[in-house]
């Protein structure tokens, strides 16, 4: 029996105990080599790229010349979400944040395939493309897009972030939903009316919903941010594709998640892993952060007091710190799982 078949045999109660007792602590990068973070920074330059026959577009952010990073948004997100950690990270990595295929200002593909594997399809084509393995770094559906990728090509992966991954969640809890009129929405014919409502709302008021959902700290979000955030809604919905791209992308990641096929997904990573979640995640749960590191075989835990389903926008400097700890660990032999040793 291999190691990770006997950790899954094992009672889940045991084996997440065991598991997180054998993981040391997440390592932290040396504060002085990690840049201040501005907090007025624009959104990096965007351009349309085509890699590996897939077009999406891209934001790209200069740094070293080393392995580069991808950056990998949530469900209703876009690469702007990565605006400050790639930032913070520049120093070790140069970054490219994706908009998936119908999302931010990339097109949907000619399939329209939403599915988490029609989307890991997309960007593993589009990292084949480029020839070279990344720092890979996904948030939520962006997570789940990036678990797959590192499990089923794994000599693209160097190492692997999920920050809040989208992993199987299906408490039936109305208070994960910004706006309870988009339970309603999703009813054929009947969500008629809410689905107009929902569309006549002004993007101001959109964007203050999604921070009290995604933020531990609503308050903590400046006016700057928000007023970008509502600016971004605003482009979106002029766009024929948006309002399909998450609707059928949310259904079909309720329906892989009736399936488990996450967890599978997750036994089956190589790379190094940092798994970081917020305590105050209202949309999955953090109680999910502990099974998801067990499952994962070289990684480690940090969670974050206080912070919600989006630390890399909530904290982003603790982020960085933990991400730039686990690259310089792995680059010096360190990150070995003691369990494996």
């Amino acid at each position: 029996m291999t190691p990770t078949a006997a950790i899954l045999a094992r009672p889940f109660s045991t084996r997440v105990a065991s598991r997180a007792a054998d993981r040391g602590a997440v390592p932290l990068a040396d504060p002085t080599t990690v840049p201040v973070r501005d907090p007025h920074l624009p959104p990096w330059p965007g351009e349309v790229v085509t890699s590996g026959g897939v077009t999406m577009h891209v934001r790209e952010t200069p740094g070293h010349d080393g392995t580069p990073a991808v950056y990998v948004h949530g469900l209703s997100g876009s690469a702007t979400n990565w605006t400050d950690l790639a930032a913070l990270l520049a120093t070790r990595a140069a970054g490219t944040a994706v908009d998936l295929p119908g999302f931010g200002l990339s097109r949907p593909l000619a399939s329209r395939d939403y599915t988490p594997d029609g989307h890991a399809d997309a960007l593993l084509c589009f990292l084949a493309g480029r020839g070279r393995p990344v720092h890979l770094l996904g948030n939520s559906l962006g997570g789940a897009v990036a678990l797959s990728v590192a499990a089923r090509r794994p000599e693209l992966v160097a190492t692997l972030t999920l920050v809040s991954p989208a992993m199987p969640d299906l408490r039936p809890d109305p208070r994960r939903m910004s706006d309870p009129r988009l339970a309603l929405a999703m009813v054929p014919r009947l969500g008629a009316r809410a689905r107009a409502e929902l569309a006549a709302m002004d993007p101001w008021t959109r964007a203050e919903q999604v921070v009290r959902i995604c933020f531990g700290d609503p308050t903590a979000v400046p006016p700057h941010r928000l007023a970008e955030a509502a600016a971004e809604i605003a482009a979106r919905g002029q766009l024929d594709w948006a309002g399909e791209a998450v609707e059928r992308s949310g259904k079909a990641l309720v329906t892989s998640w009736l399936r488990g096929g996450s967890w599978s997904m997750a036994a089956r990573v190589q790379a190094p892993t940092l798994v970081v979640w917020g305590e105050r995640d209202r949309l999955v749960s953090p109680r999910l952060a502990r099974r998801t590191t067990a499952l994962l075989r070289h990684s480690r835990l940090l969670m974050l007091p206080r912070v919600g389903h989006v630390a890399q926008i909530e904290a982003p400097e603790q982020v960085a710190a933990a991400v730039a700890g686990m690259w310089d660990a792995v680059a010096a032999g360190r990150w070995e799982d003691p369990a494996t040793r």
